[in-house]
């Protein structure tokens, strides 16, 4: 225990034992891991959060392929329920909603099949439940689709999940 001493005159020194508390050096050597531990932390991948050499890393779509990073919901309703982990990690397997990453060189080359494309990079799509092969990466997933599996497109994919 350590000794902190008060000076109660000039002349007259006193020793007091200082106090300390087990869980206040607790809650320091969290604060001090997560300090050492900040650039460790990983967010989902969302198209806000995505950086261009981040993109970069992703395998690059072949043919008639096109890379989708699925939506990925909040965490927090608006009222402040929290979703479990479960329940997000099920979301984001079953999302209909994706962000294009990457087209392959063969996207929607077809005129007889398409006319024009039906998206472009930087679109939000949407396509079947369980459409495409699912890659893990760090901080979530992609899919590969096909070019023809593309439903359609929407602006802010928030809004069409709330109508579904």
């Amino acid at each position: 225990m350590s000794k902190e001493t008060l000076l109660t005159s000039e002349t007259e020194k006193t020793e007091a034992p200082k106090i300390k508390l087990a869980l206040e050096e607790k809650y320091e050597e969290e604060k001090k891991e997560e300090a050492r531990n900040i650039g460790e932390i990983k967010e989902p991948l969302h198209p806000d959060n995505i950086g261009t050499e981040t993109v970069d890393q992703l395998p690059t779509p072949v043919g008639y392929r096109i890379l989708v990073l699925p939506f990925t919901p909040k965490e927090k309703t608006k009222g402040g329920i929290l979703f479990s982990q479960e329940s997000l990690d099920k979301a984001r397997i079953a999302t209909t909603c994706g962000y294009v990453l990457k087209m392959g060189d063969l996207a929607y080359k077809d005129k007889d099949k398409f006319g024009e494309p039906w998206c472009k990079k930087g679109d939000w799509v949407i396509f079947a439940r369980y459409a495409g092969s699912r890659l893990p990466i760090e901080g979530g997933e992609v899919r590969l689709l096909n070019d023809d599996e593309v439903l359609g497109t929407v602006s802010d994919p928030e809004s069409i999940l709330h109508l579904i």
